[in-house]
């Protein structure tokens, strides 16, 4: 029997029904709805996301701490595990629409405040400028990550945009030349991602898993790994006022913790 699991920092039952009307365009498909209700920390939401892995269910989850559905998005990708926020979505498109706010407590509405639109405004620019979208906006940006595919840019971008920083991201491809735009920002400004060739056929063979494709796709070919990683680092020599971080063995957490320690001079001046 299939199961779908639904996460909420609140008891579910709305997201459950949810589910289950879109289940009902099914006709009577075999599927077990359970409840991981009350998920409210880094931790929690960890185990939870261990427990659907295990089950190799289908995670839908809805987590009104932006934090909290980012890391969902984060460690549900890296265990190739298929995850659809259903809330996210409908709150950013409301605040929108009635010009008021969402409170990251769930249930209720805070006052509107100017760190909140700054932090809307980054995150919609850090969307419009993922994966090497509009270049032309690079010079606009707080900070631009670059690196090779799976190489957690996309969720350290959102992470950071979450905080108020307007994050551009711009993917390297061994034989396509990067943007010119590249060259023409504040290197202070630009973060270049490593990650050990291991880890990133780890992260790409489960995302060819979830995806069904065939396990012989050159995307997880540990020798076409090594000589994209291989690139990137001679690539990242010729620009020594970038900062270079190795993301293999860290949380996006402490990627963007790394990243604002580092830079923070950089965003005081």
């Amino acid at each position: 029997m299939k199961k779908i699991y639904v996460l909420s920092d609140s008891t579910g039952e709305t997201a459950e029904r949810v589910v289950r009307a879109a289940l009902s365009q099914f006709g009577g498909s075999d599927v077990r709805i359970v409840r991981l209700a009350k998920v409210c920390n880094q931790q929690e939401v960890l185990h939870a996301v261990a427990t659907v892995t295990a089950d190799e269910g289908l995670l839908v989850y809805t987590l009104v701490d932006s934090s909290l559905a980012i890391a969902v998005h984060t460690i549900a990708e890296e265990h190739g595990l298929m995850a659809f926020d259903l809330l996210s979505p409908l709150l950013h498109s409301l605040s929108i629409f009635l010009g008021t706010v969402a409170q990251s407590t769930p249930g209720l509405l805070h006052q509107i405040d100017t760190d909140y639109f700054r932090r809307m405004e980054a995150v919609n620019f850090t969307v419009k400028h993922d994966d090497g979208q509009e270049n032309r906006g690079l010079v606009k940006a707080d900070l631009v990550l670059v690196g090779v595919s799976r190489s957690s840019k996309t969720p350290l971008s959102m992470y950071l945009a979450n905080k108020g920083y307007k994050v551009a991201n711009v993917p390297l491809v061994k034989g396509i030349d990067p943007p010119e735009e590249l060259e023409s920002i504040d290197p202070a400004k630009v973060v270049g991602l490593l990650i050990s060739p291991k880890r990133l056929v780890e992260i790409r063979t489960s995302r060819l898993v979830n995806m069904g494709q065939s396990m012989k796709n050159s995307y997880a070919d540990y020798e076409k790994v090594e000589d994209e990683i291989t690139f990137c680092r001679q690539y990242y020599r010729r620009h020594p006022g970038w900062l270079i971080i190795d993301v293999t063995c860290k949380s996006v957490e402490e990627s963007a913790s790394e990243i604002l320690r580092r830079l923070v001079g950089h965003f005081s001046e």
